[in-house]
C-alpha cells in the first residue's frame, strides 16, 4: 500500500477537503484506536487542539472515531503541541492527538499522533494505522463504547511543568519580554509562565477568534514582535507559532535570531556544563553550514537528518542525544520534552541572559552564517516537478557551478504543496544565479 495520508508531521490539509474532512478524520481515529488498544480494561486517548475554528469539528470527529472502538477520550482544549506529549505520559494514555496545522493559515488543519511514551509515531506505526483505516476496523460492542470527558485544567498542568525546567533559584525579575503567541494554542499559557516567573510581560496576538491564527503574527511574521520590542524598549521578544512547538527570538535591537543560533547557544552552554549528551547536536539538512563549523571548532559534533522534527527526535533517541532541532525554531530537549517546545526553549535562553548578564543580541550571535537563500515554489498537488528533466539538469548545473564552496538542497515540503529551493555559498552572487535558474526550471515544470 502506498503511503498517502501521513506527511512529515502527521496528516495535514485544507479543512473540508480530503483528508481533513470530518468523515476521514473519524475513520482515522477509529483505526488509531484499534491500533493502540492494549490488553487492559481501560483505554485512554488525550486530544488537544490549537485555536482554529475547524478544531471543534475535528475534535468531535476524533471523539466519535475513538469512542467507537472503545477508547475513553479526554479533551484537553487549546494547549500547545508539547503539552499533549507531556499529558499523554502524565495521564497514562495509550495515545495522544494534537489537532493543529502548526504555522499554516487558519483554513488548514492537521492531526498529530503521540504514542504512550509521549513521542511522535514512527513511519511504521503511521503506515499500520493507514492500513487499518483502508481495510476497515471492527467496532466495539454497544456496551463497550468509550466515554468522553473534558479536562479543564490542562493548561495549568502544562504551565506548572514548564516552570520546573527553569533554574529553581532564578527569576525573570527586571526583564521586559514581548511574547507573540500567534493567536494560537499558547495565548494563555505563555504570558502566564513568564509573568509567574517574574517578568514584565508584553503579550501580543493573544486574542484568537478561530480565523486569525498565524495571521501576520507569530514565528512566521516576527516583524510585528520586532516593532513592539523597539517601541517598548524590551529586553527580548519571543515569537511562537500556532501550536507553540517552535520559537524565533527577537533581540533588544529588534533583530531576528533563528533556530540555528538558539541551538548553537544552548549546545555550547550545555557542552561547557557537561550536560550535552555525547557532546553533539542533532539538526536537519537545512541548518546553516556556519553552525556546523562553529560547533566543530569548539569540539562539539553535529549530526544531520531529513527535514522534520520527528526525524530529529528519532536520531536523538537512537544515538542518545539530548539536544536537537531545526532552523525554523523547533528546539527539542529530551531532558524536558518529547517534541519541540518553544516555551521551554525560550526559558533556556532567558536563563542564559539572567545567569550571564549578557544581552540577547550578544547571546544570539553564536556564529557567522554562511550566506543562505531559500525560494518556495508552489505546485499543483499531485504533480512532480522535481522529476522533470529540465529541473534535474538545472540542479546538476548548479552543483557543478558551486563545487565544494557551497551546497544545494532541493526538496518537496512535507506539509504544503511547495518545492523548497535552498542553497548556501560564500559567493552570494553565484548562489543567487544558481537558485534563480533552478527556481525558474521548477516554475516551468509545475
Amino acid at each position: 500500500m502506498s503511503r498517502s495520508l501521513f506527511g512529515t508531521d502527521g496528516v495535514r490539509g485544507r479543512t473540508n477537503t480530503h483528508p481533513m474532512t470530518a468523515e476521514t478524520v473519524m475513520q482515522l481515529a477509529a483505526a488509531a484506536g484499534r491500533y493502540f488498544r492494549r490488553d487492559k480494561q481501560e483505554h485512554r486517548v488525550v486530544i488537544g487542539k490549537d485555536t482554529r475554528l475547524s478544531g471543534y469539528m475535528l475534535e468531535n470527529a476524533l471523539t466519535a472515531g475513538f469512542t467507537s472502538t472503545g477508547m475513553n477520550v479526554f479533551l484537553l482544549g487549546p494547549v500547545p503541541t508539547p503539552g499533549v506529549g507531556f499529558l499523554t505520559r502524565s495521564m497514562r494514555a495509550d495515545v495522544g492527538v494534537m489537532i493543529s496545522a502548526s504555522h499554516n493559515p487558519a483554513e488548514d488543519n492537521g492531526i498529530k499522533f503521540f504514542g504512550p511514551d509521549g513521542f511522535k509515531l514512527s513511519d511504521h506505526a503511521e503506515d499500520e494505522i493507514e492500513r487499518l483505516m483502508y481495510e476497515g476496523v471492527s467496532l466495539a460492542q454497544p456496551q463497550n463504547i468509550g466515554r468522553a470527558k473534558r479536562i479543564d485544567d490542562s493548561g495549568a498542568r502544562y504551565i506548572e511543568y514548564v516552570k520546573t525546567t527553569f533554574p529553581r533559584q532564578r527569576r525573570l525579575d527586571g526583564l521586559r519580554i514581548v511574547v507573540d503567541c500567534a493567536n494560537g494554542a499558547a495565548h494563555r499559557v505563555a504570558p502566564a509562565i513568564l509573568w509567574e516567573l517574574g517578568a514584565d510581560v508584553i503579550p501580543i496576538a493573544v486574542s484568537p477568534n478561530g480565523l486569525n491564527i498565524n495571521d501576520k503574527c507569530g514565528s512566521t511574521h516576527p516583524d510585528i514582535a520586532a516593532a513592539r520590542v523597539r517601541e517598548t524598549r524590551a529586553d527580548v521578544g519571543l515569537c511562537l507559532d500556532g501550536d507553540a512547538d517552535r520559537l524565533i527570538l527577537i533581540d533588544e535591537n529588534g533583530h531576528e535570531v533563528d533556530g540555528d543560533q538558539i541551538m548553537g547557544l544552548i549546545a555550547t552552554r550545555w557542552s561547557e556544563d557537561g550536560r550535552l549528551s555525547n557532546n553533539a547536536l542533532v539538526a536537519t539538512v537545512m541548518s546553516n553550514l556556519g553552525l556546523e563549523r562553529c560547533l566543530n571548532d569548539r569540539g562539539i559534533g553535529m549530526e544531520r537528518t531529513k527535514v522534520g522534527d520527528r526525524y530529529v527526535v528519532e536520531r536523538m533517541r537512537e544515538g542518545q542525544f539530548n539536544l536537537g532541532g531545526e532552523q525554523s525554531g523547533h528546539l527539542v530537549m529530551t531532558d524536558y520534552a518529547t517534541t519541540g517546545d518553544g516555551l521551554i526553549a525560550a526559558l533556556q535562553v532567558l536563563a542564559a541572559m539572567i545567569e550571564t548578564g549578557r544581552k540577547a543580541s550578544n547571546l544570539g550571535r553564536v556564529f557567522d552564517p554562511v550566506p543562505q537563500m531559500l525560494h518556495n515554489v508552489r505546485y499543483t498537488p499531485g504533480a512532480d516537478p522535481l522529476a522533470a528533466d529540465a529541473v534535474q539538469q538545472a540542479i546538476s548545473d548548479g552543483e557543478k557551478s558551486l563545487g565544494t564552496s557551497g551546497r544545494l538542497l532541493i526538496r518537496k515540503s512535507g506539509t504544503e504543496p511547495l518545492i523548497r529551493v535552498m542553497g548556501e555559498a560564500e559567493d552570494q552572487t553565484k548562489l543567487y544565479q544558481v537558485l534563480d535558474n533552478i527556481k525558474s526550471a521548477v516554475e516551468h515544470a509545475t
